[in-house]
């Protein structure tokens, strides 16, 4: 297709791209029904879903897709990864822990072998003889007795010495699942479930591995389209790639056409240059046109893929997304697993929720209104409704909110969602 000329975008049309790309504008309701075939899309849409073993609300990777597809059923996402008749996703590194398109396995080939090399975090680790003798140990309980836990192998409860405090046995397993040769079968109680490959993964999964450069511009491309438009650096780090290895691939696409640039004036004020996919500028001209009009409003799991181009909240939303999870209680400001809410095109605040299972309570221990946000009707009613949304898909009856800024939000915030209960 002939290039077309560069154009600048309005901060409006940018933040349409971005959403629509992340399947994050569909209006509440009108949602694809929640079938696995849809389930399967989005995850192939986003390119992955991080796995995280944080447990306050539902986990995030069921959070992600919640926040997209709406009341849809966890069990079919787990259908997709374990069950052997409808597999269709699988679990590796990617975006760290990541649920991933079993098309895309090829891709993640130089990965294992980059841990098979001596690569990732305890480099010659499977050398030392008593670590060989582990390996060779645990993957001959695999042939012999098929899927196993860690649970499963015992420990004399000398010295771990090991990653994370793991005993060897989990320490093998790890490795083996690293370098490929065992994959995650199954989850019990979110324990993984080891087995060999040759059992886990489907006979049609294209296994021939392309070449490192082949592996750089497929996921590159798969990145820049899951972003809708990025900077070369945050299409990096979509791709989990460094700035730096990524750089020469990006120059190339550049140059031949298949990313193009764009300039887009941000909430600073600052013009920064943006490039978007050409199989995705037809997009582009919807978005400028004011053809895509955001109109969800949902709320983000910490780790969604909506934040992991690096300064894309702020360049975007004026928004700092920020995890605290990992820091001491006394240095956070937002709480331990604030969801950032999505209202149409803006990130207008955030929570940090605790569901009571057993009581059917969700407290939120925090509520935030972001700075300049007017507390309108309109904003109030669609917050409440994908409040009850939430609740409802958790299992939850009630509502508490302990602490809101400005206290305010919360006080109508509860009133929307229990005049509706």
């Amino acid at each position: 297709m002939p290039r077309p000329a560069p154009i600048s975008l309005p901060l409006t049309a940018a933040r349409a791209l971005a959403l629509h790309a992340q399947g994050l504008d569909i209006p509440n309701g009108a949602e694809p029904p929640p079938t696995p075939d849809t389930i399967y899309q989005m995850v192939d849409r986003l390119l992955c879903v991080q796995i995280d073993t944080l447990h306050v609300v539902r986990r995030s990777q069921y959070l992600v897709l919640w926040s997209r597809l709406g009341d849809y059923d966890p069990a079919d996402l787990d259908r997709l990864l374990y069950d052997p008749a409808q597999r269709r996703l699988f679990e590796y590194w990617f975006h760290a822990a990541s649920i991933i398109p079993l098309h895309e396995y090829r891709y993640r080939l130089d990965k294992m072998r980059y841990y098979r090399n001596g690569g990732g975090w305890w480099p010659g680790w499977s050398e030392r003889p008593a670590n060989r003798q582990v390996i060779e140990a645990v993957r001959a309980r695999l042939q012999a007795e098929g899927a196993l836990r860690a649970a499963d192998f015992g420990h004399d409860g000398r010295p771990r010495d090991s990653w994370w405090d793991w005993k060897p046995a989990k320490h093998a397993l790890e490795y083996l699942y690293n370098t490929g040769e065992v994959m995650i079968a199954d989850r019990v109680n979110f324990q993984r479930v080891y087995d060999l490959r040759e059992r886990v993964l489907p006979d049609w999964v294209d296994t021939c591995p392309p070449t490192p450069e082949e592996t750089h511009r497929h996921i590159l491309q798969r990145a820049a389209r899951a972003l809708g438009l990025g900077t070369a650096g945050q299409i990096a780090d979509y791709a989990y790639m460094k700035r730096g290895e990524a750089a020469p691939t990006l120059t190339a696409l550049r140059q031949e056409g298949i990313l193009l640039p764009v300039t887009v004036e941000t909430v600073s004020g600052k013009a920064i240059e943006f490039l978007v996919h050409r199989d995705d500028w037809a997009l582009v001209e919807r978005a400028r046109g004011g053809d895509l009009v955001p109109s969800r409003t949902t709320f983000l799991s910490p780790f969604d893929s909506l934040f992991w181009g690096k300064g894309r909240d702020s360049h975007l939303w004026s928004f700092t997304h920020v995890l605290e999870a990992y820091k001491p209680a006394p240095q956070r400001l937002w709480g331990y697993f604030c969801l950032p809410i999505l209202h149409r095109d803006r990130l207008i605040g955030r929570f940090d929720p605790r569901l009571d299972r057993k009581a059917g309570l969700l407290r939120l221990v925090a509520l935030h209104l972001e700075p300049g946000i007017a507390l309108g009707d309109a904003l109030i009613a669609d917050v409440a409704g994908a409040m009850r949304a939430f609740m409802s898909w958790h299992g939850a009856a009630d509502l508490s909110i302990e602490r809101s800024e400005p206290a305010s939000f919360g006080e109508r915030l509860l009133r929307a969602v229990r005049a509706s209960s």
